[in-house]
């Protein structure tokens, strides 16, 4: 199994499974995440993760895998998004956007053998989120996922980690319920 987690290698995956039929790139940033479509000023639709973080690009191609082929013509998929400081009421809208792309993103976290830590993201905020119930969320759409059946992009790129790390098939049992996170 690989050990190291390094940013290049999700480059290389990414572009493996996804750049030749959807035109799209995995692009390491300097600041903040954004999707970019193709334009003026490159052919290809831009994943651009920050600060070459390895979480930080598993997140974004979560957020890539959900957005439907309309919303892949959009600068950031045309998405609302509200930064750190958010008050509570805009903090469980933030959340109830977030609980898939989170879902993806520890299944892809379990098929490269890297951590997962779901994010509230309002670390700045009036409210304190309740992180626990929050991860529960995020478990029951992974629970879905497994039970229902994975999308086919986040799945082939599921299969692409899984035999780069060499991890095993996911199952339930690698997710843990919240509260066992402690």
């Amino acid at each position: 199994m690989t050990t190291t987690h390094h940013y290049q290698q999700l480059i290389t995956l990414f572009d493996r499974c996804f750049s030749d039929e959807f035109q799209t790139r995995l692009i390491k940033g300097d600041d903040e995440p954004i999707y970019l479509p193709a334009d003026e000023e490159s052919p290809w639709n831009r994943v651009v993760f920050a600060h070459g973080f390895y979480a930080s690009a598993l997140h974004e191609i979560s957020h890539w895998c959900i957005a439907g082929e309309a919303r892949r013509k959009l600068v950031d998929f045309g998405y609302w998004y509200c930064p750190d400081g958010r008050d509570a009421q805009t903090q469980s809208q933030f959340e109830a956007v977030e609980v898939k792309p989170q879902a993806l993103e520890w299944m892809f976290c379990v098929a490269a053998g890297f951590p997962f830590n779901v994010s509230c993201d309002n670390l700045d905020g009036d409210c304190e989120p309740d992180r626990i119930g929050f991860q529960r969320k995020v478990h029951a759409q992974v629970m879905s996922y497994l039970e229902n059946g994975i999308p086919s992009r986040p799945a082939r790129f599921i299969q692409e980690l899984g035999t780069f790390y060499n991890t095993p098939p996911l199952t339930a049992t690698q997710f843990p319920w919240p509260e066992d996170l402690c």
